[in-house]
C-alpha cells in the first residue's frame, strides 16, 4: 500500500474498545496511533492488544488539543456521522492520512472537527462501536489504495490466477 496512515481516537474511555482499534490498526499496518483527551494510557489496554503493538508502532497519548501534533502534510480525517460528511465509500483516501475517530457515546469535539481536513461517515442508519468503524475505515483505505486483483465478475466466479494455483 502506498503512503502511510495512523489512527487515533479523541476521549475514548473503554480499555476494550481502545485496545481493539491499536491491535486493529497494528494489524493493518498502521505507522503509529494516538489519543487526544482520554484518561487511559496503553499500559492499561495491554490485555486487550494481544498483538503488542507498543513494541512494533509509536503510541502517543496527547492531553488535548493544545498539544496535539501530527507529521508535515499528514491529512487529518474526522471519522463522524455528521451532516456534510462525505460517504465512505465515496472517499478518496490521502496517502498521507490521520484518521482520528470519537468517543464512544458521543461526537468528536467542535475543535477536533474543525481541525480536520476531511470528515467522513460511514453509511449507516446509527453510530457502530468505534473499534468496528476504525476497523471498516482502515480496510476502506486498504481496498481503495492496495493493489488487489479484481473481483470476479460473475457470482461464485475464480479468477485465472486462482485456477492456475488449484490446477
Amino acid at each position: 500500500m502506498r503512503g502511510y496512515f495512523a489512527v487515533g481516537a479523541e476521549g475514548i474511555s473503554k480499555g476494550f474498545n481502545l485496545g481493539n482499534l491499536v491491535r486493529t490498526s497494528h494489524a493493518f499496518g498502521a505507522s503509529f496511533f494516538f489519543t487526544v483527551g482520554s484518561t487511559l494510557n496503553y499500559g492499561e489496554i495491554k490485555s486487550t492488544d494481544t498483538s503488542h503493538a507498543d513494541i512494533h508502532m509509536p503510541f502517543y497519548a496527547h492531553k488535548g488539543m493544545d498539544d496535539f501534533k501530527l507529521p508535515k502534510d499528514c491529512s487529518l480525517v474526522g471519522i463522524e456521522l455528521i451532516e456534510g460528511a462525505v460517504d465512505l465509500p465515496s472517499f478518496r483516501h490521502p496517502l498521507r492520512a490521520a484518521y482520528v475517530l470519537g468517543p464512544e457515546g458521543g461526537n468528536l469535539s467542535a475543535e477536533m472537527v474543525a481541525r480536520c481536513d476531511h470528515v467522513v461517515k460511514i453509511p449507516t442508519k446509527f453510530c457502530v462501536n468505534v473499534g468496528i468503524a476504525g476497523a471498516m475505515v482502515i480496510y476502506d483505505r486498504m481496498v481503495s489504495l492496495g493493489s488487489f486483483a479484481e473481483r470476479p465478475v460473475r457470482a461464485g466466479g475464480v479468477t485465472e490466477q486462482v485456477k492456475r494455483k488449484r490446477g
